[in-house]
């Protein structure tokens, strides 16, 4: 796994200003108003910091942003970075100042004078999520050995305030790199061995084989993996930090390791994209680190279904009938259709077995949802208010984009099948949210529960605000500050 950039808190030390190689970083407000540190460097570079900031380049400088001097006279760095941040600067704004930073730093060793910033953890949890990337298949990669020192006038206190966003941001990286990782390294058994090695920080982990399943009925999903040589697992992942008794939060994660389409197969163009096809499992098992690693005090369990859709002689066809592990058959009208067919048996058992008392979803499902969002915000389906609205207040605090969409009988109607229960689509109009319907199928009264169609922003072609293109780690933050403000207890 890709590991974090090392950060360290140490007391403020002017003189090493001087003397520190590699990038030393020093801020200074939108008024103009240089900190100590950025003072030091003033001095020691013979005014080039105030002559910026008296320039009329500065007013064109917005807040987090980052401006930076190649070899600057007087200092042992190789480069000086002047952070533009207001003393009263928000949670975003910190963020996007180290983020801008880590976009920078490349191999060097950063040393970062942030002086008397209010959000000095923040800074460097930005700085750790955007200084990320996926090497391991590159021959000529070369891991960095060096490390990132933040100087502030209580090291102490920050270092405590840092380490439950270092949790966050080590759940980030798994899921960027399931996310990243090809199809031929990432198999099924792949997975599941990644995810058991969880065990090491106080989850219980439990791997249902093929057999399992089909005692259980989990037709629906064997379906999907039945052409491919890989076999079909779910993976149990429960983290109890909370109350004993309390129900937990159930997560359940779409884990199509790649799809193709199956025999109804996807055109060629574009069909390499689909190793992130286990974006949701990737996003479920990102965020289960990470409240291990912070050690929640909450009860959540995380559910993944991991299959690879296949065309094969043994590959289900469009026409075929399936029973779900709940009773009802399927007509599967499109075999490329088939991340629905994995979380509904997966979603009713984690409902029969765990009874919880609120069950999110999260799945790459449907291009449609791309057609309607773009790559800005994951759809957002749910049959309880209450329960969206904390999903959605924990997302804009995050600054993970996310939109509510409608759910509705009309939409319903539209799976009805001539032969079966239900069609596995409702035709070309409103797929997103015919999707959803389908889901609410296995929803059982009285569970609350938020569908998430995270196709446009599990991975993205060009960069985000914490993440360089590739693999985002979108959902790890919100289903985070979901569980912190509304399922731990003191």
């Amino acid at each position: 796994m890709t590991d974090l950039t090392p950060v360290t808190f140490i007391a403020t030390d002017l003189d090493a200003i001087a003397t520190h190689p590699g990038r030393v970083a020093v801020i200074v407000t939108p008024e103009g108003k240089l900190e100590q540190s950025a003072r030091r460097a003033n001095r020691l570079t013979r005014g080039a910091v105030q002559r910026f900031v008296d320039s009329d380049a500065f007013e064109k400088v917005k807040p987090g942003s980052v401006t930076s001097f190649g070899w600057p006279a007087g200092m042992a760095a190789d480069a000086l970075d002047v952070i533009c941040l207001p003393r009263n600067h928000g949670v975003e704004e910190a963020r996007k100042a180290g983020a801008a930073l880590g976009k920078l730093r490349g191999d060097k060793a950063v040393l970062l004078a942030a002086d008397g910033a209010r959000r000095v953890a923040e800074i460097a949890f930005g700085l750790v999520m955007r200084d990320y990337s996926f090497v391991p298949h590159k021959t000529d990669a070369e891991p960095s050995d060096t490390a990132v020192s933040v100087m502030c006038s209580k090291p102490e206190e920050a270092e405590d305030a840092a380490a439950p966003l270092m949790a966050i941001a080590d759940g980030a990286f798994m899921t960027r790199d399931l996310v990243n990782e090809p199809a031929n390294v990432l198999t099924t058994t792949e997975f599941a061995d990644r995810l058991v090695e969880m065990k090491a920080l106080g989850l219980d982990v439990e791997v249902l084989e093929e057999a399992q399943l089909e005692k259980l009925g989990m037709r629906t999903l064997l379906s999907v993996g039945q052409g491919s040589d890989s076999p079909s697992k779910v993976v149990v992942m429960q983290w109890n930090g909370g109350a004993k008794d309390a129900a937990p939060l159930a997560l359940v994660g779409k884990g199509v390791v790649f799809d193709t389409g199956g025999i109804s197969l996807k055109p060629a163009g574009g069909m390499e994209d689909m190793t992130m096809d286990m974006g949701g499992a990737g996003v479920v098992a990102g965020t289960m680190r990470a409240l291990a690693k912070r050690k929640a005090k909450a009860n959540v369990v995380g559910l993944v279904g991991l299959v690879e859709n296949m065309p094969s002689g043994n590959a289900t066809r469009p026409g075929d009938v399936v029973t779900s592990m709940k009773g009802d058959t399927v007509e599967i009208i499109n075999t490329d259709a088939e991340g629905r067919l994995v979380l509904c048996d997966v979603m009713w058992y984690a409902q029969e077995r765990f009874e919880p008392a609120g069950m999110v979803d999260l799945a790459t499902l449907t291009g449609a949802i791309i057609i309607g969002l773009g790559h800005e915000n994951a759809g957002v389906f749910s049959n309880d208010d209450g329960f969206c609205n904390a999903f959605l207040k924990a997302a804009e605090k995050e600054r993970e984009g996310a939109w509510r969409m409608p759910l509705g009988k009309a939409y319903d109607d539209l799976l009805k099948s001539r032969i079966a229960d239900m069609k596995n689509i409702g035709g070309r109009p409103a797929g997103s949210v015919t999707a959803a319907q389908f889901l609410q199928r296995f929803v059982k009264e009285g569970t609350p529960w938020i569908h998430l169609d995270i196709a446009g922003v599990a991975a993205v072609k060009s960069e985000t605000a914490l993440a360089p293109s590739g693999a985002t780690g979108w959902g790890v933050m919100a289903l985070n500050r979901l569980v912190a403000d509304g399922y731990e207890t003191e």
